[in-house]
């Protein structure tokens, strides 16, 4: 454990910085082994009482230093290897720094570092520091004017923010950019990318005529993967203009793809760093999934351009104010683009499986967290997700237009300016005319809301009750919740069909503010089966009486794509429940699934709503009554997909047998077609040793990705060895010049639900085709295995928690972001009965470490002691 403990920041201890900065000017000198980075601060006092000016600064070897041109002697200034610190300093100056780095040795990529071919930076949060002396926080603003100069055979491109203003031949075979950005903008945005890139380009017209040039740059390998990148942004730049009403402000965009890349991409403001995983497309190295999330994330950075960069954070407190808005803006999009339907039930899925457990965890916090010790710690999902779901809360009560005219105003009235949560919540009083007062307790209180609901019919009436109690359960440091402002969008089947509410609608929307309330619907001619939650509504857990029956109404009869899923998932989740009480499969389930599988609607709404729950579901379902015993929850959730298999074979290979459209087109229809005949295929494999053959088929004969990788996973999990091993060595030969294949091949080894898994995965982070120096192959054979294999993770020897501690104490030194995001299965250990001392004993182990991460040290700190 580290000697002492470092200092939490709490966010009612915000002041204004006494400087702050008007305009910065750098110059970086990149040579092989070391880069000289000379800056120019134009600083101005904003605090009337104090002289002392503090610098951020980390890890600098200081060559020289200047005050109004003045050199500065080491006796007149401070610097403990953090922050340096001048007392004396006049009201407006001029500072100076000249400070040498070592790209090359920074493993954390966090500043500026090399990847492969190319030293680019990533600066949020608080990467900055690492580059030179600055007041590197979010609410100092100032124009940056920057200059680089490089080998130009090395180096033949040079970029910054904003536009390039000068390009010069230098001698020595060296050449020099200088790029200007006239948008102030937090050192968290400054972006610069040196290196050997070619790039791929197109152009975009606004509302307004002007055209704007877009880049991608990229490895010359990767130069054939960029069109589907491009698209998404035309797409997105036109969305925003015609939703929004937000036109691009400059007329240069730039897209950099890089491979070592803690985070999916950087909004850099009209520089945007990307993993290579979220930009580069094609049917052989992308699956359908990778488009859309592709499609996803470059809208979602260029959204930032004003939900983030225009208007900014006044802290990090604040970062669900432009992450969780942002969050919300890409999930409209791909809506629009896409299936609604579908894009709901897959963010509904993915914020259960994932935020809810946070929430119910040691690292639960409020999306506007009251505290930190380290920031990055807390670019989580309550921040991205539950955030983003926080803003849908007001879209749904505020209504469309209201919403966007309170967008607009936030960002007209704010523009420039670095804002906080509470401003976004007043622009959307003002034009509402609303009070939200009550509703602001969502961006304060931790955890997630029970909805515990019941009706009551009046036949003689014909009225029906709805009765709604709301509960926040206790977490770290919040107790005695008071009661939120929830929307509960609700409907009834009336005889299996959905009734009209009020405005032609199905839907009415209740506004549960109490802790108890009853809501009356008149004129119901018979007994109904409320639909809850309709369009999830609310990030809430429901807790009702519906009855298999219910359900397997609201799934043949309502009209609802997220209800009609969520009745799926709960009446599955039941029976798995059941099976491990010994029960057998009931034959209403059975006849919900036959029913499922002949209902009028699309291919990928179908493929979602026959898709059993997923471990992590229902060992988070478990966890609220007891311990998990996970062996028992994937016995049981395999008896029933084999049940599944066998009784309804035929109408398997039907699905799998029905032609999917040619050429390949990662878009509506196909993607929904390919997904029920995997589907259909994985249920198949579960009931005849015939279908192994057609998975086998499927692999070979695959003209794309996402039908390799689906034949090759499958054999992967239900194949005897022998086959298992020959199909991973031969996608392993056609495919290892491809660096994000060979990712999905460490993780397809990862997550077989094997005990010996755990033994592959050690093998693999061994072997020469591994790099601990490279997150996405860490999160691809790591990261998958602890995450996402809970057979092998939880081995009864402890042999899962013990590779996961080894793998957290190697990285926290050299890259502190990626060992923290690791540590979270581990932070889960009270859920479960069977490994709780092992994994307590792995988590005190980490903790014993000298000189912990700090990223590290906040982690384990909290989960030990909550």
């Amino acid at each position: 454990m580290r000697d002492g403990a470092p200092k939490t920041i709490y966010r009612k201890d915000y002041q204004v910085p006494n400087f702050t900065v008007d305009e910065v000017s750098l110059h970086f000198s990149i040579h092989s082994g070391h880069t000289v980075v000379t800056s120019k601060l134009a600083l101005r006092r904003t605090n009337a009482t104090g002289s002392l000016l503090c610098l951020d600064g980390e890890q600098l070897e200081i060559v020289a230093l200047k005050l109004d041109g003045r050199l500065l002697e080491a006796s007149d200034y401070q610097y403990d290897g953090s922050q340096l610190q001048i007392d004396g300093v006049a009201d407006q100056v001029l500072f100076e720094a000249e400070v040498r780095i070592q790209p090359e040795e920074n493993t954390s990529l966090e500043g500026l570092y090399r990847s492969r071919t190319m030293y680019c930076t990533q600066c949020e949060a608080e990467g900055f520091r690492k580059i030179t002396f600055y007041p590197d926080r979010p609410d100092v603003l100032a124009v940056f004017t920057v200059s680089i100069e490089a080998d130009r055979q090395q180096c033949p491109v040079l970029l910054s923010n904003g536009n390039r203003v000068e390009s010069t031949e230098l001698a020595d075979g060296r050449h020099r950019a200088v790029w200007h950005d006239p948008w102030p903008k937090p050192s968290y945005l400054f972006a610069l990318v040196a290196g050997d890139l070619e790039c791929v380009s197109d152009r975009f017209t606004t509302a307004s005529g002007r055209e704007v040039d877009l880049h991608v740059f990229v490895e010359a390998k990767d130069m054939n993967y960029c069109g589907h990148a491009l698209d998404s942004l035309k797409r997105a730049m036109r969305w925003d203009e015609e939703v929004y009403g937000l036109e691009y402000d400059l007329d240069l965009f730039n897209i950099v793809a890089v491979d070592d890349f803690n985070m999916g991409a950087m909004e850099n403001k009209s520089l945007n760093i990307f993993n290579t995983s979220c930009v580069l497309a094609d049917p052989n190295i992308t699956t359908d999934a990778g488009y859309q999330r592709i499609e996803a994330i470059v809208a979602h950075e260029y959204f930032h351009n004003y939900s983030g960069n225009r208007v900014t954070c006044r802290d990090w407190f604040q970062l669900s104010l432009k992450e969780g808005f942002t969050v919300f803006r890409d999930a409209e999009f791909s809506a629009d683009m896409n299936a609604r339907g579908v894009k709901r039930v897959e963010d509904v899925a993915f914020l259960r499986t994932h935020q809810f457990a946070e929430d119910a965890g040691p690292m639960a916090h409020p999306v506007r967290p009251d505290s930190f010790i380290e920031i990055s710690n807390f670019y989580t999902l309550t921040v991205y997700e539950k955030g983003a779901e926080v803003v849908r809360m007001l879209h749904t009560l505020l209504g469309h237009e209201t919403f966007i005219n309170g967008a607009k105003d936030y960002f007209s009235r704010h523009d420039g300016q670095a804002a906080t949560c509470e401003d976004f919540v007043l622009a959307m009083e003002r034009t509402s005319g609303r009070d939200l007062a009550q509703f602001r307790r969502w961006y304060e209180q931790a955890g997630t809301p029970t909805l515990t609901v019941s009706g009551d019919y009046d036949a003689a009436a014909e009225c029906y009750q709805l009765k709604v109690k709301q509960h926040n359960a206790d977490t770290p440091g919040q107790r005695d919740k008071l009661p939120l402002h929830i929307p509960l969008a609700v409907g009834l089947l009336v005889e299996g069909k959905p009734l009209i509410l009020s405005d032609d609608s199905t839907t009415r929307l209740l506004e549960v503010t109490e802790e108890e309330q009853t809501f009356e619907f008149t004129q119901v001619p018979s007994a109904p089966v409320p639909s809850l939650l309709r369009e999830f509504s609310a990030p809430v857990r429901l807790d009702t009486t519906l009855s298999g029956d219910d359900l397997q109404q609201l799934i043949a009869g309502d009209d609802d794509d997220f209800v009609r899923w969520d009745a799926f998932q709960r009446y599955a989740s039941e029976v798995i429940e059941g099976l491990q009480s010994g029960a057998e499969v009931p034959a209403g389930f059975l006849d919900a699934v036959s029913g499922a599988l002949v209902l009028d609607m699309d291919t990928a709404t179908r493929a979602h709503l026959l898709t059993l729950p997923s471990e992590e579901v229902l060992a988070d379902r478990a966890a609220n009554t007891g311990q998990v015993d996970v062996h028992a929850v994937h016995n049981a959730r395999e008896t029933l997909k084999a049940t599944l298999a066998g009784a309804f074979s035929e109408q398997w290979q039907v699905l799998y047998d029905a032609e999917v459209p040619e050429p390949y087109q990662p878009f509506g229809e196909q993607i929904g077609a390919r997904a029920l005949k995997h589907l259909a295929l994985d249920y198949l494999c579960h009931a005849t040793a015939p279908a192994l053959e057609q998975a086998e088929q499927l692999f070979l004969a695959a003209s794309n990705l996402t039908d390799r990788l689906a034949g090759l996973r499958l054999l992967v999990k239900c194949a005897p060895a022998a086959q298992r091993e020959s199909a991973l060595a031969q996608f392993y030969s056609d495919w290892q010049h491809e660096a994000l294949v060979v990712n999905q091949w460490f993780t397809l080894q990862a997550t077989r639900p094997s005990a010996d898994a755990v033994d592959s995965v050690q093998v693999l982070s061994e072997s020469p085709l591994f790099d601990w120096r490279n997150p996405n192959k860490v999160r691809a054979l790591i990261g998958a295995f602890a995450s996402g294999n809970p057979v092998a993770f939880h081995r009864e020897d402890g042999a899962g928690y013990r590779l996961l501690a080894d793998a957290i104490i190697r990285l926290q030194k050299a890259n502190p972001q990626i060992a923290s995001r690791l540590c979270a299965p581990l932070t889960r250990y009270r859920r479960y009965a069977s490994g709780i001392d092992l994994m307590r004993a792995e988590l005190e182990r980490i903790a014993a470490v000298s000189d912990l991460s700090q990223d590290v040290y906040e982690v384990i700190e909290r989960t030990l002691s909550g």
